[in-house]
């Protein structure tokens, strides 16, 4: 399979530096207070408001560090990072993909995202609407073969705006999250690690190794201390869905003029000193 970095050759680090700092990480969520799957049912934010940064690996520690006092980190089996893979349903002409480069408002997102530690398995539809609000309804499925279970096409063509003769397996992505609550228990956040990409039409893979998204979810615009951290950081808010990221590094025929600039600019925060 080919091997692509689209626009621009990303840094990247060696294998035995990304160990040691994956090792660092871990014990700075070894200090943190934990909080469990049920502790945390209260706190879903299925609408709301996400603040998302792009932030290099290596700063993580730092940030978790100013983070032990004010939040708890998820633990699931003992572990406080819970992989996930997911699987992005698109048509034939990539509309999902494409109404979101041409900065559409309203737009929608199909996945199937397992949820490893947890042996859970959701049918997802993202809502985005023109207020900036996300919404996500899911049911729960065996597997991601969505169109043999009839729960799954029954909700695809109730629900989405795609029927389920529109849709195939676009995408697949895996990443470590780790996800964090606040000591208030009013807002969760998210930071994905090791994010890699495998493209089920193109069968390119690819991947950002030191490239880390945080995403804070919020229900309105309550006070947030990992903003105000960002902030410090000198941080600046910068979203990008992941879904879109794959699928320019994975599939050069799809135009993606309006994420080059994105692209640029990951680049040049990862080759920072």
């Amino acid at each position: 399979m080919q091997e692509l970095t689209n626009v621009s050759q990303m840094p990247v680090v060696a294998d035995e530096d990304m160990q040691e700092l994956i090792s660092t990480i871990d014990s700075k969520l070894a200090q943190m207070d934990p909080i469990s799957l049920e502790q945390m049912s209260g706190i879903k934010l299925m609408n709301r408001i996400d603040t998302k940064y792009l932030v290099d690996v290596r700063r993580l520690p730092a940030l978790l560090d100013k983070a032990k006092s004010d939040y708890y980190v998820q633990e699931i089996a003992g572990k406080r990072k819970a992989f996930y893979r997911t699987l992005y349903w698109d048509t034939v002409d990539a509309h999902m993909y494409t109404i979101h480069h041409d900065r559409k408002l309203n737009r929608q997102k199909i996945r199937v995202r397992e949820y490893v530690e947890s042996n859970l398995t959701f049918l997802e539809i993202k809502n985005k609407s023109n207020k900036g609000r996300t919404k996500k309804i899911r049911i729960s499925v065996a597997n991601e073969d969505i169109k043999s279970q009839s729960e799954s096409v029954d909700f695809i063509n109730e629900k989405a705006n795609y029927g389920i003769d529109e849709i195939f397996g676009r995408l697949r992505n895996q990443f470590s999250r780790i996800t964090l609550v606040n000591k208030g228990k009013t807002e969760r956040l998210t930071i994905d690690i090791n994010i890699k990409f495998d493209n089920c039409v193109t069968g390119n893979q690819n991947t950002i190794p030191t490239l880390c998204i945080v995403e804070v979810k919020r229900d309105g615009n309550v006070y947030s201390p990992f903003t105000s951290y960002m902030a410090d950081f000198r941080i600046k808010k910068k979203s990008i869905s992941k879904y879109c990221l794959g699928m320019i590094l994975t599939d050069p025929n799809l135009k993606q003029n309006r994420f080059k600039a994105k692209l640029r600019y990951i680049q040049n925060m990862l080759s920072k000193k």
